[in-house]
């Protein structure tokens, strides 16, 4: 269970790239508490220099600030490397709307150039973000890998590229890939502001504060919403799956099922607050339920989620009640 038990070679050296991002802090900081190095590349644009500045004095860590859309950037972050987590990416579906030839240079060319890196300097294993956006329309639940619909956003398209490029890379070139398909992932670190924030800290930042947040839609959705120690237990247990199991995708989440009406009024109870929620308009592109199938991931990377759930958001509230 979990991931603090596992052990790798002594001094192995972990590249996190968009290592100052939510997600990716959170990797840097589990692997320092293990005992092994890490690299961070990060550019800054959507990470924060505060995620990481707790690991400055740690002779384990380094910063790298620079851009995975350089591949000399990537090349030279990569010197050394034994594990790649490529977390570096552009995330929200209504932004990519907005930003499509953006995302295309930062998520699928970026990533490009990560793999390439990787492969010319003979990292072990190269484990990288997807979504589980790349199911796009497909109306089955839950959500199992090879089964997927026509995408809706440009993020999603990104995401699917980049899972192809990785086969490629795996079948090709040997170098063993593993994508992560993370289904809302939620938890401490994770950005409360701005128009693109995530739902649960938004929601949570606005109740502290006795504001008034908006849902979009009428808040029947439903998603698995993945707490962050999952998210690491089976980034970590990719750098550590067969060979066999290389040049695929995973579904990373619990296997729950949650609605956001009622993550609203579990979030009310427990910060003994009484606001009714404002409703909008749905949000284009977004996909209305998502609910995942983590049976691949159990057999082929031994992923077995600790977290459910109930246990993580009582974590993340009360990290957000003493950061915030």
């Amino acid at each position: 269970m979990g991931y603090k038990h596992l052990k790798f070679p002594e001094n192995s050296l972990f590249l996190v790239t968009g290592g100052a991002g939510f997600i990716g802090s959170n990797l840097c900081e589990a692997i320092l508490n293990m005992g092994y190095r890490v690299r961070c590349l990060d550019d800054l644009s959507t990470g924060s220099q505060a995620n990481v500045d707790m690991f400055l004095d740690n002779p384990n860590y380094e910063f790298v600030k620079g851009d995975i859309k350089d591949l000399d950037t990537c090349m030279k972050a990569c010197q050394g490397v034994d594990y790649v987590l490529n977390q570096a990416a552009w995330g929200s579906v209504p932004r990519s709307l907005e930003m499509p030839i953006f995302y295309c240079k930062n998520n699928i060319e970026g990533t490009l150039n990560m793999l390439e890196a990787a492969r010319q300097n003979g990292v072990k294993k190269f484990v990288y973000a997807s979504s589980s956006s790349v199911y796009g329309d497909e109306p089955n639940l839950p959500k199992r890998e090879g089964r997927e619909g026509n995408l809706l956003s440009p993020y999603a398209l990104t995401k699917r590229c980049d899972e192809e490029w990785a086969k490629l890379y795996t079948m090709h070139y040997g170098l063993d890939t593993y994508g992560m398909r993370y289904f809302n992932v939620f938890g401490r670190r994770q950005n409360p502001n701005g128009a693109y924030a995530a739902v649960i800290p938004k929601f949570i930042k606005m109740l502290l504060n006795d504001e008034q947040p908006t849902i979009n839609g009428d808040g029947r959705q439903s998603r698995d919403f993945t707490y962050i120690e999952n998210v690491i237990e089976a980034n970590l247990k990719a750098c550590q799956a067969s060979h066999e199991a290389a040049g695929q995708a995973y579904n990373v989440a619990y296997g729950g099922r949650e609605y956001l009406i009622d993550i609203y009024n579990t979030l009310t109870k427990a910060l003994g607050k009484n606001i009714e929620p404002n409703y909008g308009p749905d949000r284009k592109g977004d996909i209305k339920h998502s609910n995942a199938d983590i049976s691949k991931g159990r057999e082929l990377l031994g992923y077995d989620p600790d977290y459910d759930f109930a246990k993580g958001l009582n974590e993340a509230i009360e990290w957000y009640k003493e950061n915030l």
